[in-house]
């Protein structure tokens, strides 16, 4: 009796490790597997509108079975929800507004440079007689908060002495802001292009306080966990997005057309939204660090981030360079 009974409870404790170890393997075999990958396109990045115009992501993974998902962002804000509910693995925003997401909690490394461009000013009416930021005083300012444009606002509020505390500040996203500066609902607006390109093209509207060193560079960035879990794919797509810049570079006429058919606008304002952008390096160095170390700063002293906020250890946890940096290596 007892032998039968220990040989039972032997093979049951047998048969209870060889299920765990297929359920780990399982475990395993799933997260190193991937059907999908999920990015954003947005008009603020052209290289994102190449891509899903060429289809040359789709062609590349496509070859090793992975499906690519297109999900359009409206503004960084926007982006990083997304990346943050996992509707894409990988996200375009401002430099300065994805280091707010990672303040605020979101596993994000930013790995790529896709522009860098002067895509933010200050905006307001032809008819106005704001031409200065001691003008703004008092004033309705439309912005979309956490994006470049809003860390711009502050930053040109603090260059002459004003906070938030004294505007008006106006929370629309960036489409809805133009509009309500085109209607008058606002007296000013912090302008993203191609928006921005729109008003001043087409109607006149002027750009009263312009700092193109100021706009925090478009960053690529990528849900940690993916990155850490299927760095071989985060690199090819590094590398298709590298493909794409080279290509604008020696195809500016057809990028501006891309751009003009995208996002619906005439010539002369793709036209003017692409002499404001450049795609010249893609590598995040020291020049991109101090940009979004200056704007985490003035974050942090409008009260927008926690002032205990240790911003350069969220700046070196945000950057990872390695993945461009191998690709220029390789290159």
């Amino acid at each position: 009796m007892r032998g039968s009974s220990g040989t039972s409870t032997l093979g049951s404790i047998v048969a209870f490790f060889f299920l765990c170890s297929l359920f780990w393997v399982s475990e395993v075999s799933y997260a190193g597997s991937v059907d999908t990958v999920r990015i954003d396109w947005a008009y603020y990045n052209p290289i994102s509108l190449v891509l899903k115009d060429r289809k040359w992501l789709e062609d590349d993974l496509g070859a090793s079975g992975i499906k690519v998902e297109w999900v359009q962002s409206l503004g960084s804000n926007k982006a990083l929800e997304f990346l943050r509910g996992k509707s894409v693995d990988f996200g375009s925003t401002a430099g300065a507004a994805a280091f707010i997401g990672r303040a605020n909690g979101n596993p994000i490394k930013a790995i790529y440079v896709y522009s860098a461009p002067e895509w933010t000013a200050l905006v307001t009416s032809p008819a106005s007689n704001i031409s200065r930021i001691e003008d703004l005083r008092g004033k309705r300012v439309a912005v979309t908060r956490g994006t470049d444009p809003h860390i711009f606002l502050l930053r040109s509020l603090a260059s002459s002495g004003l906070s938030e505390n004294d505007i008006q500040l106006v929370p629309l996203q960036h489409s809805d802001g133009k509009v309500a500066l085109e209607r008058g609902q606002v007296d000013a607006w912090a302008g993203l292009d191609p928006y921005m390109a729109q008003l001043e093209v087409d109607k006149g509207f002027k750009l009263f306080f312009r700092r193109p060193e100021w706009n925090s560079f478009g960053l690529l960035n990528v849900r940690e966990a993916f990155a850490s879990e299927h760095p071989d794919i985060t690199e090819r797509v590094l590398r298709t997005y590298e493909k794409a810049r080279l290509w604008c570079l020696d195809h500016s006429d057809e990028v501006r057309t891309i751009l003009q058919s995208a996002a619906q606008l005439s010539p002369e304002v793709a036209q003017k939204v692409w002499e404001r952008t450049s795609l010249k390096d893609s590598r995040i160095g020291v020049t991109q660090r101090q940009v979004i170390l200056d704007s985490a700063n003035a974050l942090k002293a409008n009260g927008i981030i926690d002032p205990d906020t240790d911003v350069e250890r969220v700046v070196n946890e945000l950057l990872d360079p390695s993945f461009a940096d191998r690709i220029a290596t390789a290159d």
